[in-house]
């Protein structure tokens, strides 16, 4: 028997879909997107942790990310950021590509996969 639920669905995605105690977050950017890669960083990860609490997990359950630079030239400034976000011993699986955006001024997008918390945490 599959468990599936969707949360903030429109008629073109669901930001957060849950099958039994996987979590898949959709493509998460920065609300500001005129700021420089560390504060679009930033943004896009505290939408993933409010959708990771929406869902019923946090970063300590990340099973996979998936990190989308609009140019490599932003990959330690994003880094610094991003190694700052994880919790120390937490670390998920991550892979880490340049990517044509959905629109120009967006430097940095993250998709991301956890797994649910088995309580509150």
């Amino acid at each position: 028997m599959f468990d599936i639920s969707r949360m903030e669905t429109t008629e073109r995605m669901s930001k957060v879909v849950r099958h039994n105690s996987a979590i898949y977050l959709c493509g998460q950017v920065a609300d500001n997107s005129e700021e420089a890669i560390g504060p679009q960083t930033e943004n896009m990860l505290a939408k993933v942790d409010a959708l990771l609490k929406l869902a019923g997990s946090n970063r300590k359950h990340m099973l996979s990310a998936t990190i989308y630079l609009r140019d490599m030239k932003d990959f330690a400034a994003m880094n610094s950021v991003w190694d700052n976000w994880v919790p120390e011993g937490f670390a998920p699986a991550r892979a880490c590509v340049e990517a044509r955006m959905a629109r120009p001024d967006l430097l940095v997008e993250i998709s991301v996969i956890a797994a649910a918390c088995s309580v509150k945490e």
